[in-house]
């Protein structure tokens, strides 16, 4: 397939093919899901724990003598059914991460950029390229475009300028090819690509 491809002043710069093995793909919803699982249970920082019977500071001593009371047996007051007691099976330091083949990352990320050419929802640009720091003015290229929650995936180096205009433009995220990922592309409405991510891309992929 072909697609236009743009300047940043929203005129057209020329056509590009697209691999239909990158980018011509029918997106499965089961195999993106699992991978936006994947990636989230990598992010979750696991430290969340409450204090068991091992760990309250409490007396040692006997509660109260075994016989004669009429009540029950206790002899800790450690014990989860007491007040000031520790947690029963509460939740302790673990990682959450697990395993999921490199092969089925790499599939989820063609899907993803699949989806996105599916609900014409994929922007090709020249270059990242601007020549000063000017949020003002990149966000009116932006309008231009037609796209207000985007994420752009530059070359292997981001231009400086244009990293730090991009950075105070709120629902705008730049990464380098090498950071693509299928959360984020999922999560913003619109994918701009550079003419040099699409082609580390096919080649990554191909």
């Amino acid at each position: 397939m072909d697609l236009v491809i743009r300047t940043f002043d929203g005129e057209e710069f020329g056509k590009l093919k697209l691999f239909d093995s990158v980018f011509g793909l029918d997106p499965r919803e089961d195999l993106l899901h699992r991978v936006v699982r994947w990636q989230l249970a990598r992010r979750r920082q696991g430290t969340h724990q409450t204090q068991s019977r091992a760990d309250v500071l409490r007396t040692g001593a006997k509660m109260y003598k075994q016989k004669g009371t009429g009540r029950a047996r206790h002899s800790s007051a450690h014990a989860p059914q007491f007040r000031g007691g520790g947690k029963a099976h509460g939740p302790v330091v673990r990682s959450h991460a697990h395993n999921l083949p490199k092969k089925v990352r790499a599939l989820g990320i063609r899907h993803a950029l699949s989806a996105k050419v599916r609900t014409n929802n994929l922007i090709i640009v020249d270059e990242f390229n601007i020549k000063e720091a000017k949020t003002k003015l990149l966000a009116a290229s932006f309008v231009k475009l037609g796209f207000e929650n985007a994420l752009l995936v530059g070359g292997k180096k981001i231009d400086v300028n244009f990293s730090r205009a991009a950075s105070n433009i709120p629902n705008i995220d730049v990464l380098p090819v090498q950071g693509i990922n299928v959360y984020d592309i999922l999560r913003h409405g619109k994918l701009v690509l550079s003419k040099s991510a699409v082609e580390a891309l096919e080649e990554r992929f191909k």
